[in-house]
């Protein structure tokens, strides 16, 4: 393909007759060459660097160069720059030997019709090795971009695996110290229940020799309750949940009102009754009051409000503590959950959801207006129309009697 602008020719001749002849037949053949003639090495080595031609012609011998010479020159700075020997005689073996060195092609002057096609093929050959060099730096810059990618993909490889064996180092040592948590609660819980029982048997005691007392009564009650949450740890360490539930007739406000009493904190709360397990009950509001006051270390930051509507009894217990962030609120109540405060095997908020719901009933945890938490209980009231509530009665009152 012959290139739009003029085809600028290096033609290195000492004979001005031999030139104007070449140029006759160039300018024939191909549209506006423009050419440049040099006599000798100096000359040659400036048009190359300042002519930068498309295509040299060169005799074969001068008086002072050689075509030889001016090729290995040329082919120094430009490779892929055609070059043609135009020569008045050149023995057979002379033509092998330049063709061999890479010489495009050489023309004799007698026979100058053969060096319009000569010079279109070694424009033609020099275009192509033009596009196959281009072609082959495009294939080369892919090789390399690949391999980066490639070497990248290795490296993203590699950090996956890194990143695979932490997790499961990870989740190895988190199996391992729940299994540890798990086996010292249980073992902790087994150990308990004998001083535990013991404790209810001296104070049954007392109570027969001394008659009853409100104090009494109360160290019975905390001891009953701590012996249910002993053998709550035990259902939810072999992963049991909550459920035996005994219900009665609740004066909910008097055991609200008991708590208050237990831990010295306001407890505002109108007449209310549920139907409910006043043990089970008592366990819930002692587990968040106590959580309360460990967070806050001041009673007075700390108080029980509660209310009722035509279906339901709510249960505020409020702290001015530091609160929970709200990306902790979602677990809060998960087993062995243990916020920044914890100091706890964190079962005692997973009881307390656990006993009520068993109450058909819900917690919740809000923020407390100023700072800190508020822990709302739900529970359904009385309900004459509730059969659900009249045969869980029911039921309880025929195992009272069996």
């Amino acid at each position: 393909m012959m290139p739009d602008a003029p085809l600028r020719v290096l033609h290195l001749e000492d004979s001005e007759l031999d030139h104007e002849l070449v140029r006759a037949v160039l300018e024939e053949q191909l549209p506006e060459p423009e050419l440049l003639r040099v006599e000798d090495e100096a000359g040659f080595r400036a048009a190359l660097r300042d002519f930068q031609p498309q295509l040299i012609l060169s005799d074969f011998s001068l008086p002072t160069y050689d075509g030889l010479s001016a090729f290995e020159e040329a082919h120094a700075t430009a490779p892929n720059l055609p070059f043609v020997i135009v020569t008045g005689a050149m023995g057979e073996e002379v033509a092998v030997d330049t063709l061999r060195r890479g010489v495009t092609d050489y023309v004799l002057k007698q026979r100058l019709e053969r060096l319009a096609p000569a010079v279109r093929r070694a424009l033609a050959e020099a275009a192509e090795r033009e596009r196959r060099r281009q072609a082959e730096e495009e294939v080369r810059g892919l090789n390399l971009s690949l391999q980066a990618r490639v070497e990248e993909v290795e490296q993203l490889n590699r950090i996956a695996e890194e990143r695979r064996v932490q997790l499961e180092q990870s989740a190895k040592q988190l199996a391992e110290s729940l299994t540890l948590q798990k086996t010292f609660l249980a073992e902790t819980s087994h150990e308990l229940r004998t001083p535990l029982t013991a404790l209810l048997g001296y104070l049954r005691r007392l109570e027969r020799e001394i008659g009853v007392s409100q104090t009494l009564s109360d160290a019975q009650r905390v001891a009953q309750n701590m012996t249910r949450l002993v053998n709550d740890l035990l259902q939810l360490t072999r992963g049991e949940l909550v459920q035996n539930i005994e219900p009665h007739f609740v004066d909910l406000g008097e055991l609200l009102r008991a708590v208050g009493r237990d831990y010295s904190i306001r407890v505002r709360t109108p007449a209310l009754e549920v139907v409910a397990d006043p043990g089970r009950l008592n366990q819930v509001f002692v587990n968040l009051v106590s959580n309360a006051l460990r967070v806050c270390n001041d009673p007075a930051l700390v108080w029980i409000d509660a209310h009722q509507d035509d279906h339901h009894v709510y249960v505020d217990v409020v702290d001015h503590g530091p609160g929970i962030p709200d990306d902790i609120k979602p677990r809060i109540f998960d087993k062995f959950f243990r916020g920044k405060e914890a100091g706890s095997a964190g079962l005692g908020l997973t009881i307390a959801q656990q006993v009520v719901q068993a109450h058909q009933g819900s917690i919740v945890v809000l923020d407390t207006p100023g700072g800190g938490a508020t822990f709302r209980v739900r529970l359904p009231i009385i309900d004459e129309d509730d059969e659900a509530q009249d045969d869980m009665l029911l039921e309880t009152s025929l195992l009272d009697l069996d």
